[in-house]
């Protein structure tokens, strides 16, 4: 049974061919190696068959299938330590994940993050840019989120858009809180979205962008 119904293949593929530039690839961690004893991965066989649909609805959208473990190379040069994991590269950019199955309303975030790495450009206005451009260190911002919240995307967008923009600093995860409970104790979140910066919670709810970005400089200070 097809995950993305017929309707919305073809107004994906008429999205895809209008605005998409560049070819992007999802990478994604969706296996265990076959002597694993480590817990099944709840949602990777319907992870890897919603990014085999998207790969099929335009060329510009490649799809690279990988084993994870603590061990693999590429995993841990990508600072993967979960699944199902996702990250949307172009060109040796690798600073936009996914955790968790991108369903519900995030299913619209993964798209909008295929198409904003693919331009590589964004809607964050000059003085929200100009103040990422200037990071100089190290940030990890993690979006906690869950398929039925209507306010995650955009707080998952905008990590996205500031990772797009100092991808060399930057980097950006969404993640399914239902998927990763360990985490979620961890950061002892009660509410989505929930943002994490550098190991710290730094908001509860949608900031606006300049905010945003205030929080992330001051985690590079």
């Amino acid at each position: 049974m097809q995950m993305i119904p017929e309707q919305d293949r073809e107004f994906l593929k008429v999205k895809f061919a209008q605005e998409m530039h560049d070819a992007v690839t999802i990478i994604a961690f969706t296996r265990m190696p076959s002597n694993s004893f480590s817990p099944e991965c709840q949602f990777c066989i319907e992870t890897e068959q919603l990014v085999e649909e998207l790969a099929a609805l335009s060329d510009k959208i490649k799809v690279e299938f990988h084993e994870y473990s603590p061990d693999n190379s590429l995993a841990e040069m990508l600072k993967i330590k979960r699944i199902p994991a996702l990250v949307i590269s172009k060109g040796g950019v690798n600073s936009i994940r996914f955790f968790g199955i991108p369903g519900g309303f995030e299913f619209g975030a993964f798209i909008e993050a295929l198409v904003d790495m693919s331009k590589s450009s964004t809607e964050l206005s000059d003085t929200v840019r100009e103040k990422v451009r200037s990071v100089g260190k190290d940030v990890h911002i993690q979006v906690f989120v869950t398929p039925t919240c209507p306010y995650c995307p955009s707080a998952g967008r905008a990590a996205h858009q500031m990772a797009i923009e100092n991808p060399g600093r930057i980097r950006a995860d969404v993640v399914e809180a239902a998927e990763f409970p360990d985490l979620v104790d961890v950061y002892g979140i009660n509410a989505v979205p929930t943002i994490v910066i550098n190991g710290r919670v730094q908001f509860e709810g949608v900031p606006s962008d300049e905010e945003f970005a205030d929080r992330v400089m001051q985690a590079a200070a």
